[in-house]
């Protein structure tokens, strides 16, 4: 667990506000507002926690050639269909396959002599997103995407289904946070820290998931060991702004 100190401030009742209570009106504001005119100190903390992820996402692509629009479609929905099956078997249901994407488009050629380009071929990319709740399973996905027809994997990610726990931890690592630097600026001005009077939290900032890119790689390689992979851990970040008593020293 990382501690970090953003902001202190120490706010104390100044002369020019002591002179408003003299101003015709100002009895009823200052009974109104006499929270925030009272002494006070106002510090921020954050406070971090970790977390391990406990699902993995892997973005397959199968991507085809041809000279039609409807054969590159065709053999693509052929592969397509044989990389879902290996993936099936390795006990991922259907509910954690999802087509992310699906694009046609033609490969042009374009001639020198400003004429117009001429189409040679079509290009289908059909992208699936296989979602395991076993990280470890990630690079067997890989592995078995490869090997039943797909040739670009886009991406490799790794995320907590749940931070409420840590959240949690890192909010009272925060709040210790805000009040050890409360309690140092009350003794250094030669009082003591009252009761809490305000807190309020930002965050947390999201787990990030990071991304691994991946080049194209050919169907026809297959990888003479398992592709290995390794989710680490993630840090949880909260914010926190307090506002406690000061109680001036006698």
């Amino acid at each position: 667990m990382m501690l970090a100190i953003r902001r202190a401030t120490l706010s104390l009742l100044s002369a020019s506000s002591l002179a408003l209570a003299a101003l015709p009106g100002a009895a009823s504001a200052q009974s109104t507002s006499s929270v925030s005119l009272a002494p006070s100190i106002v510090t921020s903390g954050t406070g971090e926690a970790k977390v391990t992820p406990d699902r993995a996402a892997v973005m397959v692509n199968v991507q085809t050639r041809a000279a039609t629009a409807a054969a590159a479609g065709s053999e693509n929905a052929r592969r397509t269909t044989a990389v879902l099956d290996a993936l099936g078997k390795l006990g991922l249901p259907k509910s954690q396959l999802s087509t992310e994407g699906y694009t046609v488009y033609p490969e042009t050629q374009y001639d020198q002599n400003g004429r117009a380009p001429k189409v040679t071929g079509y290009v289908v990319t059909n992208t699936v997103r296989a979602e395991t709740h076993r990280p470890e399973q990630a690079g067997a996905i890989v592995d078995a995407a490869l090997g039943a027809g797909a040739n670009m994997i886009n991406g490799l990610s790794f995320y907590a289904s749940s931070i409420d726990a840590p959240r949690r931890e890192a909010i009272a690592a925060a709040v210790a946070s805000a009040r050890a630097d409360a309690e140092a600026m009350a003794m250094a001005a030669g009082g003591s820290l009252g009761s809490v009077i305000e807190l309020s939290t930002q965050g947390p900032t999201a787990p990030p998931r990071p991304m691994y890119d991946m080049a194209m790689v050919s169907r026809k390689s297959e990888a003479a060991v398992p592709t290995p992979v390794n989710p680490g851990e993630q840090t949880v970040s909260v914010y926190v702004n307090a506002r406690w008593q000061f109680v001036p020293g006698r």
